[in-house]
Parts: structure tokens; sequence; C-alpha cells
């Protein structure tokens, strides 16, 4: 793999290990799954819930999304007693001021 293109699609991966590869597999899957480029993983039943399978999911992108373009996390919201994020805005820390004189 070139160092100046570490990213590339999965037809030239496996055109790259088996050029010709079409005469031999029905599909690119198939081919990329034979020589290994893609692999399943075996998970735990639980991570079957779609919600819990897209956050994982989400948070792998974001990780990664971090990691290639030195993203820094944002700082998380205040939260009050209830754990529901809030902000305070400058206008709002008077506004239960009695401002009647």
């Amino acid at each position: 793999m070139s160092s100046a293109f570490p990213h590339r699609n999965l037809r030239d991966q496996v055109e790259e290990l088996l050029p010709g590869w079409q005469s031999w597999y029905p599909s690119l899957f198939e081919a990329a799954c034979d020589l290994g480029i893609l692999r399943a993983r075996v998970c735990d039943l639980s991570s079957l819930v779609l919600s819990r399978r897209h956050a994982s999911i989400y948070n792998e992108a974001v990780q990664a999304f971090r990691e290639q373009w030195s993203a820094e996390e944002p700082e998380e919201p205040s939260r009050d007693e209830s754990g529901n994020a809030f902000q305070l805005n400058k206008s709002d820390s008077s506004a239960g001021a009695d401002h009647s004189e």
C-alpha cells in the first residue's frame, strides 16, 4: 500500500491482490471476503439491538474522524440535578430579577 494514498477503495485493494478477480467471483464483496480484506465481526447479542449498534458505529466513526483530522472533543454542556442539559445565557441570569422600582 502506498503511503501517498493510505485509503484506497475496495476495488483497488482486490485488484492489487487478485488481478482479473471478475473471472473468479460473481461480486466484488465475495472476492474481498475470500481475500481477507472484508472480515465479519463476532458480536454480543445485545449489540444487535439497532439503537445500540448504531450508537457504536456512530461513535467509531466520530473517533476515526477525530483521529484523522486531529479534532478535539466538544465540551459537555452543564446539567441540572435531573440530568437535563442547560446553558445559561447572560440575558437568562437576570430573567428572575425584579426590575420594577
